[in-house]
């Protein structure tokens, strides 16, 4: 693409649609690089910035997409040029539907050249905020470990790793046919969230759900148990959750909130190193619901907006 061009990106409208529409090439700052895009990963934060509750974005005029796979073109000032030509993943936060990025040079990872893009940001985010929410709950083998929402992208994701840590894996998924997928993925028990309640306690919660049921999963906890909240799918915590962890303060939780836009450079490598290193030993698989054009941008929401997709939605923009 000769530079100066346009580039296509997915567009908030003020009736919250997505348009895809040519706007400016964009330009690698100072510390940044600019990313040709291959592989689109559609999160529900991309659900969240459409309707403008992404705080901090406004919702039209703005460009989802968190995290993209592609190589990279050119470095601004102060980057690292050696990175000009290699396979990324990129998180940029947003503005990733699109056919070319810009991202803070500390927010691109590597990805080996023979990767499939698309399974690469199958895993991307979503396994980064998994490896990240079990590493500081401290979970390690042997452990009981439950997965709210685990047939979506990070929970498909939580479940192997944790499994891959040796913890024994309970699912709280919408159905039997997600269960006996979340099975073949490491998880040991199964709940259907629409017909049960777990019947055990846990060392470690990670919940990617929220909602008003927050308080009643943190009252599952084991004594010294860590719970995680990672996504807000179900709507903000329900007001009960202090309450709740007053009156266990006995059993002393402990209750961790987790968002990668707070995550260091540091921290992203770390865990995207062990997450590569799972992939290659087979203990990781990337799922993909569903593959996508970047034009049917807005059906991939609407799918995350229904939590239909198990696993990952893929947009690709050529």
């Amino acid at each position: 693409m000769a530079k100066g061009d346009a580039v296509r990106a997915a567009v908030v409208q003020a009736s919250g649609e997505l348009d895809l529409i040519d706007v400016p090439e964009p330009t690698p700052g100072p510390g940044q690089v600019l990313v040709e895009v291959d592989a689109i990963g559609a999160g529900y934060v991309d659900v969240m910035l459409r309707r403008g509750e992404y705080r901090g974005i406004p919702g039209p005029g703005s460009v989802p997409g968190a995290e993209v796979v592609g190589r990279v073109q050119a470095a601004g000032p102060g980057a690292r040029g050696d990175l000009v030509g290699q396979r990324v993943l990129a998180v940029p936060g947003f503005g990733g539907y699109a056919e070319q990025v810009v991202v803070d040079v500390g927010r691109v990872l590597p990805v080996a050249q023979d990767a499939d893009a698309s399974h690469a940001v199958a895993l991307g985010v979503n396994a980064l905020v998994a490896e990240i929410a079990l590493q500081r709950a401290g979970t390690s083998a042997g452990e009981r470990v439950l997965v709210r929402g685990a047939g979506g992208g990070i929970g498909v994701l939580t479940t192997q790793i944790a499994h891959a840590r040796g913890a024994e894996v309970t699912a709280v998924t919408s159905s039997p046919a997600r269960g006996e997928r979340l099975r073949e993925l490491g998880a040991a028990r199964i709940v259907d969230r629409t017909t049960a309640v777990p019947d055990q306690t846990y060392d470690v919660v990670v919940d990617t759900v929220a909602g008003p049921d927050t308080g009643r999963y943190l009252g599952l906890l084991r004594d010294n148990g860590r719970y995680v909240l990672c996504g807000a799918a179900g709507g903000a915590p329900a007001e009960d959750v202090l309450p709740t962890l007053i009156r266990r303060f006995h059993k002393s939780p402990t209750l961790l909130a987790l968002s990668l836009n707070s995550v260091t450079p540091a921290e992203l490598s770390r865990s995207w190193q062990e997450i590569t290193a799972l992939w290659k030993r087979g203990l990781l698989s990337p799922v993909v619901h569903r593959q996508l054009t970047l034009g049917e941008a807005g059906h991939a929401l609407e799918l995350l907006e229904r939590g239909a997709p198990f696993g990952k939605v893929v947009l690709l923009p050529r």
